[in-house]
């Protein structure tokens, strides 16, 4: 088996200092519940990146919270939300770090004032999102 590089890409932190207060915990079976992302702690209006460069997607509102969700090289996609949403549009090209709103309160089960919930998958599959932060290599 020939062990290859993937291409390195370059992720931030959405928000500014990041703060976990709740953790990846994805489901034993796709369809249970679970946590299928990370929850971020930070105060209500805080500015809002794309934790890298790619494509929106989605941005729009859901279930009355503003999301954003944004392709990235090698099939990732991040998803951000409760968001007020800024100036992004489907279609628009962002830059790694790139305002894509700011922080809405309301996130359920978060203890603080506002909480990003930050998601991230490869096709259906979620992944955590701290994993973007070191060197990922594909067999």
């Amino acid at each position: 088996m020939t062990l290859l590089w993937s291409l390195l890409l370059v992720f931030a932190w959405p928000i500014a200092p990041p703060s976990v207060t709740r953790p990846f915990a994805p489901p034993a079976q796709p369809w249970l519940a679970g946590h299928r992302g990370v929850d971020l702690a930070a105060v209500p209006a805080t500015p809002v990146h794309s934790a890298g460069a790619g494509t929106v997607v989605f941005a729009g509102v859901i279930a009355g919270r503003g999301v954003v969700s944004i392709t990235h090289a090698d099939g990732l996609r991040t998803t951000y939300e409760p968001l007020t949403l800024g100036s992004v549009h489907v279609g628009d090209q962002v830059v790694a770090g790139q305002e894509i709103g700011t922080l809405s309160s309301g996130h359920p089960g978060c203890p603080a004032a506002a909480c990003l919930h930050w998601g991230l998958r490869r096709g259906a599959v979620y992944l955590n999102p701290l994993s973007l932060f070191g060197v990922r290599l594909l067999y």
